[in-house]
């Protein structure tokens, strides 16, 4: 198991970041990497707080990733002899410098400022430009610090999506249990347990999470750690990501850059919740009083990109099996299925 040996959450904690990672033992040249917005919200008070600690900092601020820009990280962390990476952003900042630490074998450090999904924890790394619209193993991150009032400060929506990310959990254990039962894949309990309390936190909490306090920011945030561990323990996503992903991946090919990822995988929960006979209109609920989209209007998609979006998604991962079945559903299914629970 590939577990984060320090989580720090707290409010206004950035500062304490170099002496945090000066206790761990870091070796002391690291790169750190942001976005233009992220530098000025957080990388800046990052950057000064490892020197400070005695760490010799480079600094990448990265735009939209690109195969080009991965390799040009690639380069800066040999050039610069780093020794540790750190991701100062939102999940394709994080996503980056996790892929990027994992290939030069160095550890690499989660500082999130929004809590969109999972992947702030998480073992895996989800980037458009690696061929692949599902998520590839990276690594975990050696330390999570994450400041909740900088989290609690970004746009709702982020938030809202995250929240999503974390309900597909309902439906993501259940294919997983369908996948040991029916083709005898490898199930753990504890991992699986891990994942949906996660979820089940955030849907007994929605309407503290709603306000965007601290406190409901912090659950959200905790639940998102939780379910990174969860895959850790796994050794796959297997617990986080099923037939609900399959989907989101699905729409993400046929409309892209439709929706946030936790968006798309909370109007999925809500139609494989209904196929696995679970309280579907509970999640539909949950996801509404959040504020996240629960239909293709709201997510500023077509009903064809729904119905078209399910039908595909079995084939995103054949190899994982899910409730989708190994042929998928019909398209007359589809279009029944997403007109029951209100997604069209």
């Amino acid at each position: 198991m590939e577990l984060p040996r320090k989580v720090v959450v707290g409010v206004n904690i950035l500062e304490n970041v170099g002496r945090i990672c000066k206790k761990m033992g870091f070796p002391s040249k690291a790169l750190v990497v942001t976005g233009p917005k992220t530098y000025r919200i957080a990388g800046k008070t990052v950057i000064d707080a490892l020197k400070d600690s005695g760490f010799e900092v480079e600094n990448q601020t990265v735009g939209e990733v690109t195969d080009n820009l991965i390799t040009k990280v690639e380069k800066k962390v040999l050039e610069a002899g780093s020794s540790v990476v750190f991701g100062v952003g939102g999940g394709r900042i994080i996503d980056l410098a996790k892929y990027v630490s994992a290939k030069a074998k160095i550890p690499f450090v989660s500082v999130p400022t929004s809590a969109s999904h999972d992947g702030i924890s998480s073992p895996q790394a989800s980037l458009k430009n690696l061929g692949t619209p599902i998520s590839v193993k990276a690594q975990a991150p050696a330390a999570i610090i994450a400041d909740i009032q900088i989290i609690a400060n970004s746009p709702f929506r982020l938030t809202a999506s995250g929240c999503g990310d974390i309900l597909a959990k309902f439906t993501a254990t259940r294919d997983w249990l369908l996948a040991h039962n029916l083709k005898n894949e490898y199930y753990g309990d504890y991992a699986a347990n891990l994942a949906l309390m996660s979820a089940k936190l955030v849907a007994k909490n929605v309407n503290l999470i709603r306000e965007g306090s601290v406190e409901g920011i912090r659950i959200v945030v905790e639940a998102l750690i939780s379910c990174g561990v969860a895959m850790s323990i796994a050794g796959s996503s297997r617990p986080c990501s099923g037939s609900e992903h399959l989907f989101s991946h699905a729409l993400e090919i046929i409309a892209p850059n439709h929706g946030l990822h936790g968006e798309r995988c909370g109007l999925g929960t809500i139609m494989m919740a209904y196929l696995h006979r679970l309280n579907w209109k509970k999640i539909k609920s949950v996801l509404r009083k959040i504020g996240a989209p629960t239909t293709a209007e709201e997510l500023n998609i077509t009903s064809d990109h729904v119905v078209e979006a399910l039908t595909i998604a079995h084939k995103i991962r054949p190899e994982r099996y899910t409730i989708l079945g190994e042929k998928g559903l019909t398209k007359e299914a589809a279009k029944n299925l997403a007109k029951i629970t209100g997604v069209i």
